[in-house]
């Protein structure tokens, strides 16, 4: 079996064939061509998940996106937590909120997707944003019909203005998560490479199972993806070694580092791709868009 690598150098100089930090050989991962125009457009939507928090799903779901859109997509956002961490981490401003995906969500308003959308600092890279309304939403879902499929209903109309939608989960199982489960084509799982955020990991690929079979056939896992790797630490390898053992190939090659630059960029309110382009960050966030890119084609 693979095993982590005690050394790392950035993934932008890996070369195929190489080592790569799982341990297993760099894969072929040609830059992306634009997509065709003459093909009309069905969104990939993508929830972005896992129920411990602080694993990086919003930092995730914001550089994926802008990774994304370098390579010539249309992408938006959805900030489907309470926290509406993604919204601040775009640079909306939460006060200034009219409406937001509340609004869409629940039956009785008169807000439409155009009134909640937000355009963002990056050509291409649109927001859908939340605020703390959200938060109630999960107990006055229950007394909707088909509630499961809310959010679905509010995504499929407008897929056809995207190449992918991202759906950034908050931190549990619950009917939230279950509406982004049910609208989603696939699921991305940040894993902290921490011993307590690999502990649930069986519970979420239940989760996911189990909406498979009930609510959306068409569900599949795109890939687990390490975050806060630290390449010093012997537990670090020990938990991505552990999560190589268990998911093989469903592991991406990409692994993304801790850095300080992910905290700046939510300051900034853009992603790590325009902020600091040049940086590791940004390239393994761009790694991760060829590795979806090839894994949703």
């Amino acid at each position: 079996m693979a095993k982590a690598t005690a050394e790392f150098m950035s993934i932008a100089d890996i070369k195929m064939g190489e080592t790569g930090p799982t341990g297993r050989p760099w894969p072929k991962l040609p830059v992306p061509a634009p997509p065709d125009p003459s093909v009309p457009r069905r969104a990939q939507i993508i929830a972005m998940t896992n129920q411990k928090g602080g694993v990086g799903k919003t930092t995730t779901t914001i550089n994926l996106g802008g990774a994304l859109v370098e390579t010539g997509r249309k992408v938006l956002l959805v900030d489907f937590d309470p926290q509406a961490s993604l919204s601040v981490g775009m640079g909306v401003n939460l006060h200034a909120l009219k409406c937001s995906i509340y609004d869409l969500l629940l039956r009785g308003t008169d807000a439409s997707f155009d009134d909640v959308v937000l355009p963002s600092s990056v050509p291409n890279l649109d927001v859908l944003p939340a605020n703390i309304d959200l938060s109630v939403a999960e107990m006055q879902l229950v007394s909707e019909m088909a509630r499961e499929r809310c959010l679905a209903k509010v995504l499929d109309p407008i897929r056809d203005r995207y190449d992918y939608i991202l759906i950034d989960c908050l931190p549990s199982l619950g009917l939230l998560t279950i509406n982004a489960l049910t609208a989603a084509d696939g699921v991305v799982i940040p894993l902290e490479c921490e011993y307590f955020a690999l502990r649930g990991m069986a519970m979420l690929t239940h989760t996911i199972d189990r909406v498979r079979e009930s609510l959306n056939p068409g569900l599949s896992l795109t890939g687990i993806l390490p975050t806060m790797y630290d390449h010093r630490t012997v537990h670090s390898r020990e938990v991505l070694d552990r999560v190589l053992g268990e998911f093989g190939d469903q592991v991406f090659h990409t692994v993304i580092r801790r850095t300080v630059k992910f905290p700046e960029t939510t300051v900034a309110g853009e992603p790590i791709t325009t902020y600091a382009p040049s940086s590791s960050g940004a390239a393994a966030y761009r790694s991760l868009a060829r590795e979806v890119l090839a894994r949703r084609a």
